[in-house]
C-alpha cells in the first residue's frame, strides 16, 4: 500500500464514511492566502517543480537549513534542480515534521506520484512533475478549477491598484478571486525610514495631500471604499497583539506629524498611534460590512544578520509569548461600545493561548448571526494535524464548532490547496473516534451536515462577497 491511500489520517472506519461522504468533494472557499495576484491573473505556466514548490517556501528553507543544507540551495544561486535535490536529500529526515506529509500529499494530488521522495527517486519525480506542470490542468487557472476552488482571496496593501484582480474577473474563469485590504504599513510610525515613502504612495494612489493625520485618515478611508468596490469585504491584520493604548485624536494627530517630519517615536506612542488607527479601521469594517481578521502572536525577523541579508518572509520567524488577552478584550470591547464591532476572525500561533482564544469570542457573540466572532483555524507553527486538533478541541469545549468557518491556505505556493484536504481529514478522524467512542451519536445527518458547512457552506454565508451567496457546491 502506498504512503498516501485512500485512508490516510482516517482511523477509524466512522471516520472513512464521514470523509468519503460528507467531506471528500466539498469545494474550496480560500478566504486566507499570500497567493500572487499576478500569478492567478496571467494563468502562469510553471516551468518546473522548482518554481511552483520551493520558490518563496520558508517552510522548506527552515528545514534545509536544519538539515545542513548550505543558503546557496535554499534563497541563493544554484540551479533549480540542484534546489530540488537538496530538498528531496532533506526529506527523509522530516519524519514527524507535517512538512513529511505535505509533501507526499502533494506530490500524490498534483501529479499522482505515490513513491516517497528522496535522493534516489528526485530526478525521476522531477521530470515526471515537469512534464505533467506543462500541461493546462496545473497553470494557476488550472489548479484552481481541479481543486473546487469557489473563492480565493489574497492579501493586498492598501496602496495596491488590484489591477490584476480586474483582469482575472474578466477572464470568465469560475473561481472568484477577491483581495483582502491588509493596511499594517499604515500601524509603523516606529519605523519613520519605511512609514514615510508609503504614506506619500498612498497619498498618490488616494489623491490626497496628505499634510496632516485627519487627510491620512481620508486617504486610508478612500482606499477602503476602492477596495471595497472591488469586491472586497475582507481585511487582515499581522500584529504580535492587540494594541489598547486609546489617546485622545489630537495626540494621535502629534504622534503622525513627528513621524513625518523624521523623528523617532517612543514605544510607548507607537502604541497609541496604532491603537487609534485599530478602532478607525474596526469602524470602516463595521460601516462596510467587512469582516476582520487578527493574525496574532507571531515573532518576526529573529535572525538580525540573515534578515538583513535575505530580507523578511524567508524563515527566521517564531511564535511569541506575548501577553494576548487583556488587550485583545480591550479592542474588541471599544469598538462593541461604539456598536463598531464587525465580524470579526481571530488567529492564535501559540498554543498556549488557545484556551484564552477560544473563551474570548463568547463574550462578543451579540445573536445577530451565527459565529460573529470566530476562533480562526490553526495558523502557520499550527496548521499541522496536532496544532489543528489543538484548536478544534478548544473551539468545541468552549464553543460552537458547528459554526466554525473552516480552514484557509494560508500560502504563498499553489502547491498548498491538499492543506484543506489534510483539515478535513484530521476533522472527520476527531469526529469518527468520538462516535466510536461513544461521545457522539452515530447520526450520519447531524455529523454529515455540521463537516459539510465547516468545510464550505459556513464560511460561504459568513462573508458578504458580492455574487457569492448562490455559489453552489
Amino acid at each position: 500500500m502506498p504512503f498516501i491511500h485512500e485512508n490516510f489520517l482516517l482511523g477509524t472506519e466512522t471516520a472513512r464514511k464521514l470523509y468519503g461522504k460528507f467531506a471528500a468533494e466539498e469545494p474550496v472557499f480560500d478566504y486566507h492566502c499570500h497567493l500572487s495576484p499576478r500569478d492567478i491573473a496571467a494563468n502562469r505556466q510553471f516551468k518546473n517543480l522548482f518554481e511552483i514548490w520551493l520558490e518563496g517556501d520558508h517552510y522548506k528553507w527552515r528545514a534545509m537549513r536544519s538539515n545542513g543544507v548550505a543558503e546557496a540551495y535554499c534563497t541563493g544561486t544554484a540551479s533549480p534542480f540542484d534546489k530540488f535535490k537538496a530538498w528531496a536529500g532533506t526529506v527523509p529526515q522530516t519524519l514527524r515534521n507535517p512538512l513529511y506529509h505535505w509533501t507526499h500529499l502533494e506530490l500524490a494530488r498534483y501529479f499522482d506520484i505515490r513513491e516517497l521522495l528522496d535522493e534516489t527517486t528526485a530526478e525521476k519525480i522531477w521530470e515526471t512533475a515537469n512534464a505533467k506542470l506543462a500541461t493546462p490542468e496545473l497553470s494557476t487557472h488550472g489548479i484552481l478549477k481541479q481543486f473546487k476552488v469557489k473563492v480565493v482571496c489574497t492579501t493586498d496593501d492598501p496602496v495596491d491598484d488590484l489591477a490584476h484582480h480586474r483582469v482575472f474577473a474578466a477572464s470568465g474563469h469560475p473561481t472568484r478571486m477577491l483581495p483582502a485590504f491588509r493596511p499594517d504599513k499604515a500601524l509603523t510610525v516606529n519605523q519613520p525610514a519605511a512609514f514615510n515613502p508609503w504614506v506619500d504612495q498612498l497619498a498618490q494612489v488616494s489623491n490626497v495631500d496628505i499634510n496632516d493625520y485627519a487627510a491620512f485618515l481620508t486617504a486610508l478611508q478612500k482606499r477602503h471604499e476602492f477596495f471595497h468596490s472591488q469586491g472586497c469585504r475582507l481585511s487582515d491584520h499581522g500584529m504580535n497583539h492587540c494594541f489598547a493604548d486609546f489617546v485622545p485624536e489630537n495626540i494621535a494627530a502629534a504622534i503622525f506629524t513627528k513621524v513625518r517630519q523624521g523623528k523617532a517615536v517612543s514605544w510607548l506612542e507607537h502604541a497609541q498611534f496604532a491603537s487609534n488607527l485599530m478602532l478607525f479601521f474596526g469602524q470602516l469594517d463595521a460601516r462596510a460590512g467587512w469582516t476582520k481578521q487578527l493574525h496574532l502572536g507571531a515573532l518576526r525577523g529573529n535572525n538580525t544578520r540573515l534578515l538583513r541579508r535575505l530580507g523578511p518572509d524567508t524563515g527566521f520567524d517564531s511564535i511569541g509569548d506575548f501577553p494576548q488577552a487583556q488587550s485583545l478584550a480591550a479592542y474588541l470591547d471599544r469598538l462593541d461600545e461604539e456598536n463598531s464591532l464587525p465580524k470579526t476572525i481571530i488567529y492564535n500561533v501559540n498554543p498556549v493561548n488557545n484556551y484564552a482564544f477560544a473563551s474570548m469570542i463568547g463574550n462578543f457573540q451579540d445573536g445577530t448571526i451565527p459565529g460573529k466572532i470566530q476562533f480562526g483555524s490553526g495558523w502557520w507553527f499550527l496548521d499541522q494535524k496536532e496544532g489543528m486538533e489543538w484548536q478544534i478541541n478548544a473551539l468545541s469545549n468552549l464553543g460552537l464548532l458547528s459554526r466554525f468557518v473552516g480552514m484557509i491556505t494560508d500560502s504563498r505556493s499553489f502547491m498548498s490547496y491538499p492543506r484543506h484536504e489534510y483539515f478535513r481529514r484530521t476533522l472527520c478522524n476527531l469526529i469518527g473516534r468520538d462516535v466510536e467512542n461513544g461521545e457522539l451519536p452515530k447520526d450520519e445527518k447531524l455529523l454529515g451536515t455540521m463537516i459539510q458547512n465547516i468545510c464550505f457552506t459556513n464560511a460561504k454565508n459568513y462573508f458578504c462577497f458580492p455574487g457569492v451567496e448562490d455559489l453552489p457546491r
